[in-house]
């Protein structure tokens, strides 16, 4: 006999494939939550245009007679660890959630038999619903009536859950200062994670003893005994003194050596070459493979920060940055000539680093957010997709994207794909990708910025609905 809950109850459910109904002609998604009750990335959410999580734990499908049920498949023991709740999200395309009658969800065993339930009687205004949910405890799971709804629609629910909702258009009115902007080399702050730690004074502090309160003793002064008669001291040299030499500020460090990219092909590989020095130089590596590679570069500097590549015969030619930001550092493109000779003009007042990398040791994009200051090479390997970038600076944001398929010269760089990104100031963009493999090449990015991959177009509608 099933169970029937009331709003804030819950119940264990048997840990096996389950199948859970959801009535009465609404919308459906589920979106599986990490620690700290947030998806992990677009993948997260399961809904009827992405009906498979990638797991194969969760599937959606349409009841076949008709009567308005959206069937839920949950397989608990495949669900990923990392993976703490499983939530049923109900919405409305039209009207509100008091609107639907009968609006309710049941889970069933495998052989049918209804285990639990609970009917929303409560609807109100409502356009999206957590349903329930099921969620870990005491090594299994549990089933709670949950019942919240959110009067914003999905974007609130959305938001709540760790979802990165699209916006209208690229540009943005108003600053984000609910965004951890990356700090320059050298001044992370210790994390807070929001703890209050006390002080640790000792567990066995002992206690003083109290001080009388006493009138100071007064003594007569000692009598002095006669001061001979001396010659007159002769004249002292005086020390002079020397100022120390002024600290000459350290060079950024750089980040540690990324791990290539295992399935990466275009470009040689090669170990890194690493370059330091106190400013205006000339940056020159020799031996390396022609073709792209990638120079990062970070440097001290209150200043202007100017990188060119030079000629054979020492001329400057491309002009690579061109950044007056403090503390300048980032990823940059470079091709190296026949001859294997890198040579890059560096005009910098401070002190600096550089390190010459294969492509293979770029990031590869991904639907986890990934987060950068400056220019940036970032690898895509997938199939068509839609990228989404979020620049938060102030001056020029040029992106460029290389499709490297059928490109068979691993010593030069096709032409960039023509209809990107050439902006001013703070932006967010979605990039149509093709299929990789190609490099998408943030050219001109003086400030942090943020990207990710986001789902398939379908679970992109999705989240545009989210929106409303």
């Amino acid at each position: 006999m099933m169970r029937g809950l009331v709003k804030g109850d819950n119940a264990f459910v048997p840990t096996a494939p389950l199948r859970v109904a959801v009535r009465n002609g609404v919308d459906v998604a589920v979106l599986l939550l990490a620690e700290g009750g947030r998806v992990r990335g677009d993948a997260d959410i399961v809904f009827h245009g992405a009906p498979v999580h990638s797991s194969g734990a969760v599937r959606l499908s349409e009841g076949g007679d008709g009567d308005g049920t959206v069937w839920l498949e949950t397989g608990l023991p495949a669900v990923e660890e990392d993976i703490t709740r499983v939530l049923v999200v109900a919405s409305t395309e039209s009207g509100t959630l008091r609107d639907v009658e009968g609006l309710s969800v049941a889970v069933l065993g495998t052989d049918g038999t209804a285990v639990v339930g609970y009917e929303v009687t409560d609807a109100g205004g409502e356009t999206a619903m957590v349903l329930a949910e099921l969620y870990r405890r005491a090594g299994g799971w549990k089933f709670r009536a949950v019942g919240q709804g959110y009067l914003d629609g999905l974007t609130g629910l959305a938001v709540d859950h760790g979802v990165d909702v699209p916006e209208d258009n690229g540009t943005e009115a108003a600053p984000d200062h609910g965004v951890d902007v990356p700090k320059a080399p050298g001044t992370e702050a210790a994390p807070d994670h929001g703890v209050d730690v006390p002080e640790d004074h000792g567990a066995d502090t002992a206690e003083e003893a109290p001080v009388e309160n006493r009138a100071p003793e007064t003594r007569a002064p000692e009598p002095k005994a006669p001061e001979p008669d001396l010659p007159p001291s002769p004249p002292q040299a005086v020390a002079k003194v020397v100022e120390p030499p002024a600290q000459v500020p350290a060079a950024p460090a750089l980040a540690p050596f990324p791990e290539p990219v295992a399935d990466w092909t275009f470009g040689a590989f090669f170990e890194p070459h690493t370059l330091s020095g106190p400013g205006n130089d000339v940056i020159s590596v020799e031996g390396l493979p022609p073709g792209p590679v990638v120079v990062e570069l970070a440097l001290r500097t209150e200043g202007y920060t100017g990188v060119w590549t030079l000629t054979p015969d020492n001329r400057e030619d491309d002009l690579l940055v061109n950044s007056t930001e403090e503390d300048f550092r980032g990823r940059l493109l470079v091709v190296v000539p026949e001859n294997g000779r890198l040579r890059l003009k560096l005009r910098a007042d401070g002190p600096w680093q550089a390190r010459v990398l294969p492509l293979a040791a770029a990031r590869r994009l991904s639907e986890e957010t990934m987060e950068g200051w400056g220019p940036d090479v970032l690898l895509h390997t997938g199939g068509t997709a839609d990228a989404a970038l979020h620049y938060r600076g102030s001056s020029n944001f040029i992106v460029d994207v290389f499709e490297l398929a059928g490109h068979d010269d691993p010593t030069a760089l096709p032409d960039a794909r023509p209809g990107y990104i050439n902006e001013i100031g703070r932006r967010r963009e979605t990039l149509e990708l093709p299929e990789g493999p190609l490099l998408v090449h943030l050219a001109r990015a003086d400030g942090p910025w943020r990207a990710r991959l986001k789902q398939p177009r379908a679970a992109t509608a999705w989240l545009r609905r989210a929106r409303r």
